[in-house]
């Protein structure tokens, strides 16, 4: 049996319908079975334990929130570690403006370019550079076709940042989040004080 909730969203109501199974797991979680979960309803942390320092990252001159459009992730988090390290972990990173709106629909050289910018506006927001990144992720929506230009494209950008040895990295074809969007970097940085 199913039960129908509408859960009041940002863009428009949306009707849940919770199925016996789903209400299982969600019970399982420590979630209402049939009904939107208030915050911080889930209390996992063990007494005594803290939680290791997070921050989010954000670069709106060149980029907006994903929250602005409903996703439910940071466009990066700062975490701050004992003995002056710090990672940054950045969410996929696309041609994303500062409005949200997709740049250079259907020009993958052009949106590869302004994903680096946008993961260097990130970076700087933070006080590192692309000297601190150690790994990059790079989803391609059609790796068969646009591969060897995203190559050339990397090699370029870090070669003229003088990065030695470049960061690890890894190419893989994927559906990206928009059908408009043509590639999507996540990335990780450390910075040591």
């Amino acid at each position: 049996m199913k039960t129908n909730f509408i859960i009041p969203g940002s863009q428009a109501d949306r009707i849940i319908n919770y199925s016996d199974s789903e209400k299982i797991e969600r019970r399982a979680l420590g979630l209402p079975a049939s009904e939107p979960a208030p915050r911080g309803i889930i209390k996992q942390l063990p007494k005594g334990r803290k939680v290791v320092s997070k921050k989010a990252i954000t670069e709106p001159k060149v980029l907006n929130e994903a929250a602005d459009y409903g996703a439910a992730f940071v466009r990066g988090l700062r975490v701050d570690l004992p003995g002056g390290i710090t990672h940054l972990l950045f969410s996929g990173t696309a041609s994303v403006g500062p409005n949200g709106e997709t740049l250079y629909p259907g020009d993958f050289r052009a949106q590869l370019w302004r994903t680096y910018h946008n993961l260097t506006g990130l970076l700087a927001s933070e006080g590192a550079t692309w000297h601190d990144m150690v790994r990059t992720t790079c989803y391609i929506r059609d790796i068969e076709r646009d591969y060897g230009e995203f190559n050339s494209i990397r090699n370029e950008f870090f070669h003229a940042l003088g990065l030695n040895p470049f960061p690890a990295s890894t190419g893989i074809q994927a559906r990206i989040c928009r059908s408009d969007l043509l590639v999507e970097i996540e990335a990780i940085a450390i910075l040591i004080k």
